[in-house]
C-alpha cells in the first residue's frame, strides 16, 4: 500500500520548526516570566496588526475568548444568543456556561454557515447577541446578520484565520471576535491558546479585565469585575510568534490545494465548497465535500491508505448535552450536513502528489 496520507499532520510542520520553536521555547524559560510577559505582549501586536485591528487580548482557549466575549457584552441568565446547530459545541457551551440560552438555527447550504434568513426566524424579544462561526475557513454571510440587529454580533474565527469578507478580515467584522489557536488550526499553538479582540475600547477594556481575575493589568489586589483566570502563557505565545511569520504563505498553500481538489473532483456528484463565494476569501481550515454516499467513501479512502475525517456527525440540537432544550426545528441543511460532510486532507504541508492521489481515489470511487 502507498504510504498513509494523514488528514491532518502536526508532525511535519513540527520537524520544519523544530529548531525555531526549541529556541523560542527556551527563551522563555530563562526569562523566568511567563505569564502576561514580552512575548505575549509582542503577540497580541503582530496579530493585531494582520487583522487590522487596534489591539486582541491573549487567552488560553478559545472557548474562554467565547465566554469572555459575551460576558463583556452582558450576556446572562434570561439572555438568548443565536448560533448555528452545524458547529462544533464550545459555541454553544460558552453560551450556557453563562447561564443564557443558546438558540440554534439552521446554516446555508453552500457554505455551511449561519444561515441569516433562519436566524431571523428564531429571534425573540430575548435576543441578546448572534454568533456566526466562519466553518471550515469559509465566512459566513456578516452583511445578512447584520440587518438583523440581533444586538451584539460576535464572530467564531476559530477556523478562520486571515480569511476575509468583502475585502476586510474576519475578526474585524463584529463588536468582538474569538480566535482558536488549538494545535490543529491554521494557526496552532503547542496547546490550548487564543484570542479574544474588540474594536470598542470600552469592550476592550472590559475583556483585559475579565481575563485577569477582574483586574486592571498592574493592579494585584483591587478587582473591578468578578472576571476569569484566562490569560494567555509566555510559551504558547512565543510557539505562536515563530508561526506566525509564516501564516499567509500556509494560508496561500491551503487555497492552492482547494483550488487543485475543486479542479479535480469537479463533474463528480459532490457538494464542493466553494473557493470564494459573495466576495469572500475562504482559508480552508478543511476542505470539506458533501455526498450521500459519505460513509462508504470514507470506508473507500481508508482501504486506500487516505484518512478522511466527518465534521460533524451530530448537529448540537442533537447532542446528548441538549436533549432537554426545546429547539424548533427544521433544520434541514445542517441535518443534511451532518450525514454527508467528509473532510479530505488538506494542510500546508500536503504534497501535491499527495493531493493527486486522493483525488484519483475520489474519482476512482464514483466511477466504480
Amino acid at each position: 500500500m502507498p504510504n498513509f496520507i494523514p488528514l491532518i499532520s502536526l508532525d511535519r510542520q513540527q520537524r520544519s520548526l523544530s529548531r525555531q520553536l526549541k529556541r523560542a521555547v527556551g527563551q522563555v524559560l530563562d526569562s523566568g516570566s511567563f505569564i502576561l510577559g514580552a512575548q505575549g505582549r509582542a503577540f497580541e501586536k503582530e496579530f493585531a496588526k494582520l487583522l487590522g485591528l487596534p489591539r486582541v487580548l491573549g487567552v488560553d482557549s478559545g472557548t474562554s475568548a467565547l465566554e469572555l466575549a459575551l460576558k463583556a457584552c452582558g450576556v446572562g441568565p434570561g439572555d438568548e444568543v443565536i448560533v448555528p446547530t452545524f458547529t462544533f459545541i464550545a459555541t454553544a457551551t460558552a453560551v450556557s456556561a453563562l447561564g443564557a440560552t443558546p438558540v440554534f438555527a439552521d446554516i446555508d447550504w453552500d457554505t455551511m454557515t449561519l444561515s441569516a434568513e433562519d436566524a431571523r426566524k428564531r429571534m425573540t424579544r430575548r435576543t441578546k447577541a448572534i454568533i456566526p462561526v466562519h466553518l471550515f475557513g469559509q465566512p459566513a454571510d456578516v452583511d445578512g446578520l447584520r440587518r438583523l440587529k440581533a444586538g451584539w454580533l460576535i464572530e467564531d474565527c476559530a477556523q478562520s484565520h486571515l480569511a476575509k469578507y468583502k475585502g476586510r478580515p474576519v475578526g474585524a467584522l463584529g463588536d468582538a471576535s474569538c480566535f482558536s489557536f488549538y494545535p490543529t488550526k491554521n494557526l496552532g499553538a503547542a496547546g490550548d491558546a487564543g484570542a479574544v479582540a474588540a474594536a470598542d475600547a470600552g469592550l476592550l477594556s472590559a475583556l483585559e479585565e475579565l481575563r485577569n481575575c477582574g483586574r486592571k493589568l498592574g493592579q494585584a489586589y483591587r478587582h473591578a469585575r468578578v472576571g476569569s483566570n484566562c490569560r494567555l502563557d509566555e510559551i504558547q505565545a512565543a510557539v505562536l510568534r515563530v508561526k506566525l511569520k509564516r501564516l499567509r504563505r500556509w494560508t496561500e498553500r491551503r487555497r492552492a490545494l482547494a483550488a487543485f481538489y475543486d479542479e479535480g473532483l469537479s463533474g463528480l456528484p459532490v457538494t464542493r465548497p466553494p473557493l470564494g463565494l459573495r466576495g469572500t476569501q475562504p482559508v480552508f481550515h478543511l476542505y470539506v465535500l458533501r455526498t450521500p454516499r459519505r460513509d462508504a467513501l470514507l470506508a473507500h479512502l481508508k482501504s486506500l491508505g487516505i484518512a478522511s475525517g466527518v465534521y460533524y456527525p451530530l448537529c448540537l440540537h442533537q447532542q446528548p448535552a441538549y436533549s432537554g432544550l426545546k429547539s424548533r426545528r427544521p433544520f434541514p441543511n445542517a441535518e443534511r450536513a451532518s450525514r454527508e460532510a467528509l473532510a479530505l486532507p488538506l494542510y500546508p504541508e500536503l504534497r501535491l502528489s499527495e493531493a493527486a492521489r486522493v483525488v484519483a481515489a475520489v474519482r476512482a470511487f464514483f466511477a466504480a
